[in-house]
C-alpha cells in the first residue's frame, strides 16, 4: 500500500476540471492522512471566494472531505455542467436525498454525461434507498454493454448482492475483473463475498490483486489481514495493519488490529482450557439413554441416529420438527431437557465450545436489569476487530446475548485471547454487568 503521487490537475488553479479530475483528487487525498489534512487546510482559504467558476472546484473539494451538506450549497451556485450535476447527485444520495438525486443526474445527462455513468449511478441510488426494482430497470436502460463494461457488471453485481444472490453477484464480479483487472471496487466485493462464502484462499488472492495493481481501500488492507490471522500466518497480518498505520496513524480500526495480532502471536497454552475441552467432548458423548425422555422422543431420536448429547446439540429444531412423527411435544420435552444442563439445539454448529456443561444450571432471568441495556447491539461498543469477529462467529448480537455465556465458552473459540476478553470485560464492567458464572 503506497500513496499515490500528486495529481496533475489542481482543482483550485485549473481553467477546467473534468470528472477525471476529480476523482483522481479524491484518490489522492485518501490515500494517506497527510495528504488528507494538507488538502484540507488548503480547501479552507479557497471557501471565502466567490464567483460562479470557483464554486465547482470548491464544492468537489467539500465532497472529498465528506462534508456533503456544505458542498451541495455550493454546487448550486455553479454553473450548469454535467460535473456539477454529477457530483450534486453524489451529495444528495449520501444526505438520503434520494429523489434529488435522481434528478440531478437527469441534468447531468442533459448537460452531456455518459449515458452508462448516468444509468449505473441511478441504479446505485434506488439500491441504497432500498428500492432494487428501481435499481435493475436503470440498469436494463444500458444492458447493451453486457460482457463489454466492467462498470455495468459492478453495478449489476451490487444489485445482485442486495437480493441475497450471491452466486450471481460472484459472478458479475469476475467478469467486470477479467474486463478490467484494476477496478478497485469489483476486486474488493469479490474478495468479500468469496470469503463470505468460505473461499478464503481465493479471497487472498483477490486482495492481493487489488493490492498490487492499485491504491487499495484500507478496508481491503484490514481484510486480508483478518484473513491472514485466520491462517495462522501472523507477521503477513501484522505487515498489511503497518501499511495501514502508515499512511493512516489514527486509524481506530488499525490500532485495534494491531493489538489483537500482537496477543496472537504472544498467546500462551492455557492448560485450564484445555482439560475443559477433554472434559467438554466426554460430556458430548453422553449417551441419549442417559437423559429422561418419553420413549416416543427416544425412538424419534434413535430413527435419526442421533445417540448421544453431541448428536442432538449438532441439530437443529427445525431438523427435528422436519422429521415424521416428531411433533412439538417431543421437541418441548427435549428443548426442557437440554434448557436444564444450559444447552440447546444447534449450539455445536455455532462453534459453541460447552465447557463444563454437565455444573451448568438453567440462566435465570434478570429481572433487575434494564431491558434496554439488554438490547444494545454489539456493534455500538468499542471493542478490537477480533473481539467482535469472535462474537459474531457464537452468534453473541446484543449485550443479553453475551452475558448469558460463560469465560470459558468465549475462550474456548479459536483465536479468542485474553486481550479480547479484558476488553470484553471492560464493556460490562461499565454497564454494571459481567458474563455468566457456572456455579
Amino acid at each position: 500500500m503506497t500513496a499515490i503521487s500528486q495529481p496533475q490537475t489542481d482543482l483550485f488553479s485549473a481553467e477546467t476540471i473534468t470528472l477525471d479530475d476529480i476523482l483522481a483528487a479524491a484518490e489522492y487525498v485518501n490515500s494517506s492522512e497527510r495528504n488528507r489534512i494538507s488538502f484540507a487546510e488548503k480547501t479552507e482559504p479557497e471557501l471565502s471566494k466567490s464567483g460562479r467558476k470557483n464554486y465547482l472546484a470548491i464544492g468537489a473539494a467539500l465532497v472529498i472531505l465528506d462534508k456533503c451538506e456544505q458542498a451541495i450549497e455550493v454546487l448550486e451556485k455553479a454553473d450548469d455542467s454535467k460535473e456539477k450535476f454529477i457530483e450534486l447527485a453524489f451529495c444528495f444520495r449520501k444526505t438520503e436525498q434520494y429523489d434529488k438525486a435522481i434528478a440531478a443526474l437527469d441534468k447531468a445527462a442533459k448537460a452531456g454525461a455518459d449515458a452508462l455513468l448516468v444509468n449505473c449511478s441511478k441504479s446505485l441510488v434506488y439500491r441504497v434507498k432500498g428500492d432494487i426494482a428501481g435499481a435493475q430497470e436503470s440498469l436494463k436502460a444500458c444492458a447493451n454493454y453486457a460482457k463489454a463494461s466492467a462498470l455495468y457488471h459492478y453495478t449489476a453485481g451490487r444489485c445482485l448482492q442486495a437480493q441475497g444472490d450471491y452466486q450471481q453477484a460472484i459472478e458479475n464480479y469476475r467478469t467486470a475483473v477479467e474486463i478490467d483487472p484494476v477496478f478497485k471496487k469489483a476486486l474488493f466485493h469479490l474478495a468479500f463475498l468469496l470469503d463470505l462464502r468460505g473461499d478464503e484462499e481465493a479471497a487472498i488472492d483477490y486482495y492481493k490483486q487489488l493490492i498490487n495493481n492499485c491504491t487499495p481501500y484500507v478496508s481491503a488492507m484490514l481484510n486480508l489481514a483478518v484473513l491472514y490471522e485466520d491462517t495462522g500466518e501472523y507477521d503477513k497480518a501484522a505487515n498489511c495493519v503497518e501499511q495501514v498505520l502508515k499512511y493512516h496513524p489514527n486509524n481506530q480500526r488499525a490500532i485495534l488490529f494491531k493489538k489483537d495480532i500482537d496477543s496472537s502471536k504472544t498467546m500462551l497454552y492455557d492448560e485450564e482450557v484445555e482439560k475443559s475441552k477433554d472434559r467438554q467432548s466426554k460430556v458430548l458423548e453422553t449417551p441419549i439413554s442417559d437423559f429422561e425422555l418419553s420413549v416416543r422422543s427416544r425412538n424419534c431420536l434413535k430413527k435419526m441416529n442421533i445417540n448421544t448429547l453431541g448428536d442432538l446439540l449438532r441439530t437443529t429444531e427445525a431438523e427435528l420438527l422436519a422429521y415424521k412423527n416428531f411433533g412439538e411435544t417431543s421437541l418441548t420435552e427435549i428443548k426442557s431437557m437440554l434448557e436444564s444442563k444450559g444447552l440447546r439445539l444447534g449450539m455445536t454448529t455455532e462453534g459453541k465450545f460447552l465447557m463444563d456443561v454437565e455444573m451448568a444450571e438453567p440462566l435465570e432471568t434478570e429481572t433487575d436489569i434494564d431491558q434496554e441495556i439488554l438490547n444494545k447491539l454489539i456493534d455500538d461498543f468499542k471493542m478490537s476487530i477480533r473481539a467482535k469477529n469472535c462474537l459474531a462467529h457464537l452468534n453473541i448480537k446484543t449485550i443479553g446475548d453475551l452475558i448469558a455465556r460463560t469465560e470459558a465458552e468465549l475462550l474456548g473459540v479459536k483465536n479468542f485471547g485474553t486481550t479480547s476478553m479484558v476488553e470484553i470485560k471492560q464493556v460490562l464492567d461499565s454497564l454494571g454487568l459481567s458474563l455468566r458464572k457456572l456455579d
